[in-house]
């Protein structure tokens, strides 16, 4: 051993001699038994081996010496001695082969392996010739697929079975990146262990898992699995508790019901509620996979927000169901979908499983081809937000979208063509059904002063048909009653201009735009407005042809849009920065409310700007100004400072936009934090908080005061190579229904191989 690798020397307190003698007389005796590798015992290596014998019953050696006693036909062999019989080998210093009786006796550094790959080291080993089974004096085995087994005596047997007494296994690294030996940071010791290399599966009794050198869980009858893939058994367990259900205990089983489909059982225990049970059952096939996931658990009806009798005690059925699933059936043709539904709105939150307000079902066939795309897609949403009627919810029944893309263009410009029908229908509301087809036409050129110029040429034709249009609440939403249609126009030329310059050790590129887009008066206010219904002008529509978000609206204006583009690259740093703002040519009133930053001539002035400095720091910065007080209608910053180990995460969003008619999205003013401190090599804290810091001049429907935190997080971490072990908290402090606010703690631990 080098001396960098001997401990320091030191006086122990009595404290510590007291805590050592405890943990000494509680630990069993198999903890004497050392995982580290053996000295001069490496793999056998491949290149080294002997030819392989014809015959399946001969066996093939090598040695630097080797003696013969004709008299009792005993074979001695010395010096890097290795044997090969059927895929089984044996290597070692010294060994002694008795023909007549076939017992093998080796010696001195032994390595045998068998045809799984696992390598067990001795210092002396007894055997047949068949080199299959025999007994084993401190015994290491190193597993092929990870870890390694160690006892005082092993046995192997014919069947390539492993018994071993008083033994350990541990999954972790037995040395330090100096090469030093080093306790596991786990490992679990037994009386008796059995490994089945034809199971890939580790069998313990009279057992107990160590941490960090101290015994914590007893393992009476214990068995996990150290192959490749899954097998039966029971997974990592889970703890936590929350004001709401008090203690909770998890302890999910998985069973293995063939090698592409699985089911996995958890049962949820309680302190303070019933309890709740999880099933999950995935399947993966040759085109595809889908996954099923369910929870089920009994509380009184007055806990769900849609009880009309808040003093109901009468227990209700609470669930959850969700699914997922993909298959592509030919490089062109795919199917999915999605299936997320809940008995109730505050299931999900009390329980800690999802935080949505919404759930999205959604099922489509598409096939996308090289010039082609078609779709047929419906989905169903579940509002779970308190103050939203279910019945007004879409349901798409369903949305058929077709295009294709033209090879052979019109007057040497690229033609692509659509078609698509939508038909959504409510229980309690509006339905709306929409079918259109539209062409468009680019023609792309580069000048020779190397401007980029397009000519753009859009037609669309929309039917409509709306029922119960009363039932909107937002007039301009509604649309008229009964079968309408509408024809929309427009034409733009686009024109950018980069100029590209050295800047030091790097490069500058100065795009100047500039685009012209004009379109007729179009009949919007007596169409049904389902998908335009939130606009907000930022830099990623500021150069679209149509600036809402759908297709229910169309911009009919014609309008001059400018900005310019400025990207510079230097080593380890990079800068993109975008403004613009567009002027509308015509005095014609339009339907864009006040606030949206498009009501008047002139827009507000929108930009983005990126700044990235190596993999260190990350800053994302977009904006939107007033025209005419500069005062900033939208501001949010994303912001990534750190390395892997240690960062912080920055986002502050604020939305100023003064909208007084349709508020679609309200004003809201919002911090994000979060970020990972590493202060030793394993251990690291971590946290994360979201605070609201609108008050009621921004938006008097809200209920903060300025700085109301939504929920925060905190937690230490320990994590190596084969453990992770942390404990965290967090505190919500609002509360929906029966999801009260307070406090909740999560202990988590992971082992690699055990749990998986």
């Amino acid at each position: 051993m080098s001396r960098s690798c001997l401990p320091r020397g030191g006086i122990l307190s009595r404290t510590a001699a007291g805590a050592v003698a405890v943990a000494w007389l509680t630990a069993m005796p198999v903890a004497a038994q050392t995982l580290q590798d053996r000295g001069g015992a490496p793999a056998l290596p491949v290149a080294a081996e002997p030819a392989r014998p014809t015959g399946e019953d001969q066996v093939q050696f090598s040695a630097a010496s080797l003696e013969y006693d004709y008299d009792a036909d005993i074979v001695t062999a010395t010096g890097d001695v290795r044997m090969l019989r059927q895929d089984q080998r044996l290597r070692a210093d010294k060994v002694v082969w008795n023909r007549k009786t076939g017992k093998v006796v080796a010696s001195g550094n032994i390595a045998v392996a068998n045809p799984q790959g696992d390598v067990a080291y001795g210092d002396s080993i007894e055997l047949t010739d068949s080199l299959r089974d025999g007994v084993v004096d401190n015994m290491l085995v190193v597993l092929n697929q990870g870890g390694r087994l160690a006892a005082a005596r092993g046995t192997r047997r014919e069947d390539g079975t492993i018994s071993l007494d008083r033994a350990a296994y541990t999954a972790c690294a037995v040395e330090t990146q100096a090469g030093c030996p080093k306790e596991p940071s786990w490992k679990i010791t037994a009386v008796r262990v059995t490994y089945r290399p034809d199971r890939q599966r580790v069998y313990y009794a009279g057992g107990r898992i160590e941490l960090f050198g101290l015994p914590t869980l007893p393992l009476p009858r214990f068995s996990h699995h150290v192959g490749a893939g899954s097998d039966n058994g029971f997974l990592a367990p889970d703890a936590r508790y929350s004001r709401v259900n008090g203690l909770e205990v998890a302890l999910p089983y998985y069973f293995r019901l063939a090698p592409n489909r699985g089911l996995t059982v958890t049962p949820h225990i309680y302190s303070a509620v019933l309890p709740m049970a999880e099933v999950e059952y995935q399947q993966l096939s040759g085109t595809g996979a889908f996954s099923l996931h369910g929870y089920a658990t009994q509380s009184r009806r007055s806990d769900d927000l849609n009880s009309l009798d808040p003093n109901d005690t009468r227990l209700a059925f609470r669930g959850y169901i969700d699914g997922i699933a993909r298959y592509q059936f030919t490089p062109e043709w795919s199917a999915s979908g999605s299936l997320r539904l809940s008995t109730d709105r505050t299931f999900l939150r009390r329980y800690d499983i999802s935080r949505d307000d919404r759930l999205r079902n959604t099922a489509s066939l598409q096939r996308i081809g090289t010039d082609s795309y078609f779709a047929i897609t419906g989905w169903a949403v579940q509002t779970l937000r308190v103050n939203d009627s279910q019945g007004m919810q879409p349901i798409a029944l369903p949305e058929i979208d077709w295009r294709y893309r033209f090879q052979e263009g019109l007057l040497g410009g690229r033609v692509q063509v659509q078609a698509n029908s939508l038909a959504l229908t409510r229980t309690a509301g509006q339905d709306t059904q929409r079918a259109f087809a539209s062409v468009q036409w680019d023609l792309r050129r580069l000048t020779d002063w190397g401007q980029e110029l397009t000519l753009t040429a859009f037609a669309r034709a929309d039917a409509y048909n709306a029922n119960d249009t009363l039932a909107t609440a937002v007039a301009a939403y509604r649309g008229t009653e009964g079968f309408q249609t509408r024809a929309i126009g427009a034409i733009a030329f686009d024109m950018r201009w980069p100029f590209v310059g050295r800047l030091g050790a790097g490069t500058q590129r100065l795009t100047p735009r500039f685009q012209i887009v004009a379109s007729p008066k179009i009949a919007n206010l007596s169409i049904p407005n389902e998908d335009s219904r939130a606009l907000d002008l930022d830099d990623t529509n500021l150069f679209a042809l149509n600036r809402f978000s759908g297709y229910d609206r169309f911009e009919d204006s014609s309008r001059a849009t400018y900005g310019a583009e400025w990207a510079v690259q230097l080593p380890g740093f990079t800068l993109d920065t975008v403004v613009g703002q567009s002027y509308r040519l015509s005095a014609r009133p339009l339907i864009l409310p006040d606030g949206t930053g498009l009501s008047d001539r002139f827009s507000d002035i929108v930009g983005r700007t990126e700044l990235r400095f190596r993999d260190f720091v990350s800053v994302i910065h977009r904006y939107r100004l007033d025209k005419d007080s500069l005062a900033v209608r939208r501001n949010e910053v994303d912001a990534t400072i750190g390395s892997r180990s240690t960062y912080a995460l920055v986002g502050y969003l604020k939305l100023n936009r003064n909208i007084q008619t349709v508020e679609d999205l309200r004003d809201r003013e919002e911090l994000r934090i979060a970020g990972r401190v590493q202060f030793a090599r394993f251990w690291s804290i971590f946290g994360s908080a979201i605070v609201d810091l609108t008050n009621r001049n921004e938006d008097p429907l809200s209920v903060a005061d300025g700085f109301d935190p939504i929920r925060h997080r905190l937690g230490v971490q320990y994590e190596d190579d084969c453990i992770r072990l942390g404990l965290t908290w967090r505190r919500d402090y609002r509360q929906i229904g029966d999801a009260r606010q307070g406090n909740n703690f999560l202990l988590t631990l992971a082992l690699t191989n055990l749990g998986r």
